[in-house]
């Protein structure tokens, strides 16, 4: 069983159903039966403190993953999205700001699985983490949202 943990920023309504449907289809994707994975939504300032703190980047990201599984241990692992940054980069792309929130949850949870991608923007798009996350976003935003019930 995949288990996933929401927390939102100071109440925000977040699209929970379709968050919890990408995390666990990035990792039936994978072959992964078992996770645990923590979605946290923080704003900018706080976000910006925790890429500080902990990679000793004075940015704000859009998303930091922190894997706490060992070697053959069930991913298990905290995702922090940037819930301004997102909003600001899914009105640059042109896209709804639920499908950013997807695209962020599937990449932290494919960094957490192991993949990693280029730093430069034009190796980034044609290496194999940003193939399968696209085709992820398009698979979960295509389907018809997980009843709660069901899915946890």
């Amino acid at each position: 069983m995949v288990r996933v943990h929401i927390e939102p920023p100071d109440g925000s309504e977040l699209p929970a159903a379709r968050l919890r449907m990408a995390v666990r289809e990035a990792c039936r994707n994978e072959g992964i039966g078992g996770a645990e994975v923590s979605l946290i939504f923080l704003r900018d300032p706080p976000i910006r403190e925790l890429n500080r703190s902990w990679l000793d980047h004075d940015w704000v990201p859009d998303v930091l993953t922190f894997p706490l599984h060992g070697e053959g241990e069930a991913p298990f692992g905290d995702i922090y999205v940037g819930i301004d940054q997102a909003l600001r980069q899914a009105r640059e792309a042109g896209v709804s700001f639920e499908e950013e929130l997807v695209r962020l949850a599937v990449h932290g949870v494919l960094h957490l699985l192991g993949y990693d991608h280029p730093e430069e923007p034009d190796e980034r798009e044609s290496s194999p983490h940003f193939r399968i996350q696209e085709e992820l976003v398009r698979r979960v935003m295509e389907a018809p949202v997980e009843d709660e019930e069901k899915a946890s």
